[in-house]
């Protein structure tokens, strides 16, 4: 029978002998081990092997500690690699300036087994915690994905409207990590428009009183697609995909929220997926001078939008114009504007 270690891989680097094999006795029994006695072959097994983490030395003769470090935070295939110093310079000034290269810890020699087991555990953790929020991330984005191809949108549409929204929160106050997380919940708004049958969804004239009733369902659509989710990204996509197209005076759908009653982050993207459809050429219609769009979005705070919100999108309009032309559909397709109004 054939069976394969899937336990973590480390790199251990050190010019002593003796000191591998005091980190040997502490790990090998959790990791699998690779060993270098110099900062050149430590690279090339960097390279090669692709450790999960690395415990590198600092003064080893030729290339040093810090060297390597810096030589492998320079090279993409092995920039996320954490690293963790293993070295006999305790000062504080060292520590820092290990820190500053590129490490993501450092444990002072003669090294504690449980210190060590420690600090490797709880970074290898944090390891996969990242993966599993890239990997998250990316099913969102996918799932944002199969929405256009269900659609006439293109896929530089979302992209846009993400944008959009992400400096529109910034500009209301919230903090990077929020505008980030709301960049990448965003493209997720009309994924329930895959359960919309197509003869609706792609009807090139304008929709009856049934297939509007139809149409309307994949906001809720959306919200069952994403599923509950108590926190995070995913709990923000199901927000936005219930919730956008609520109207501050009341009058959209699904539940007919009002003000405040509606999620601000609905909020914020209801204005930027708006101002892209009314500035983006479409099938059925021209695209909207920029100027003509802020003009009509202006005239619907208070209605259809947030005012306050309205009030920070209307500042944005040279963010706004670098946002288009960076994800044009068509050279052509960038509008000039003059001042904002």
């Amino acid at each position: 029978m054939i069976t394969t270690d899937d336990r973590p891989r480390l790199l251990v680097v050190d010019d002593e002998p003796t000191n591998l094999q005091v980190l040997r006795h502490v790990l090998q029994a959790d990791y699998r081990l690779l060993f270098a006695t110099d900062g050149e072959r430590a690279i090339a097994l960097a390279r090669q092997q692709r450790p999960d983490l690395i415990l590198l030395d600092v003064m080893m003769p030729g290339m040093n500690g810090h060297e390597v470090c810096r030589t492998l935070k320079a090279d993409s295939a092995t920039a996320s690699t954490p690293i963790i110093f293993v070295t006999a310079l305790s000062d504080s000034q060292d520590e820092a300036h290990g820190l500053d290269v590129g490490a993501v810890d450092y444990i002072t020699k003669p090294v504690s087994a449980p210190v060590v087991r420690a600090r490797v555990r709880n970074h290898l953790t944090l390891v996969r915690l990242d993966e599993l929020r890239e990997t998250r991330l990316q099913i969102v984005q996918r799932l944002g994905r199969a929405a256009e191809y269900k659609d006439n949108e293109t896929g530089l549409h979302v992209i846009r409207m993400s944008h959009f929204s992400r400096r529109l929160a910034l500009a209301a106050g919230f903090n990077e990590a929020w505008a980030d997380d709301l960049l990448n919940a965003a493209p997720m708004h009309d994924v329930g428009k895959i359960g919309i049958p197509d003869a609706v969804l792609r009807k090139p004239g304008p929709l009856d009183e049934a297939e509007w009733a139809i149409m309307r369902r994949h906001p809720e659509i959306g919200a069952e697609i994403i599923g509950e989710h108590p926190s995070g990204l995913l709990r923000m996509a199901r927000t936005i995909a219930l919730a956008h197209h609520e109207k501050w005076d009341g009058s959209g759908y699904p539940r007919n929220l009002e003000g405040e009653q509606i999620p601000v982050e609905a909020r914020i993207v209801a204005i930027a997926d708006v101002f892209d459809a009314l500035t983006t050429r479409r099938p059925y219609k021209s695209a909207w001078p920029v100027e003509q769009a802020l003009e009509h979005i202006q005239a619907q705070a208070g209605r259809h939008f947030d005012p306050a919100l309205v009030e920070k999108f209307i500042g944005l309009v040279p963010d706004l114009l670098e946002i288009q032309r960076r994800w044009a559909d068509e050279p052509e397709v960038a509008h000039a504007v003059s001042e904002a109004p």
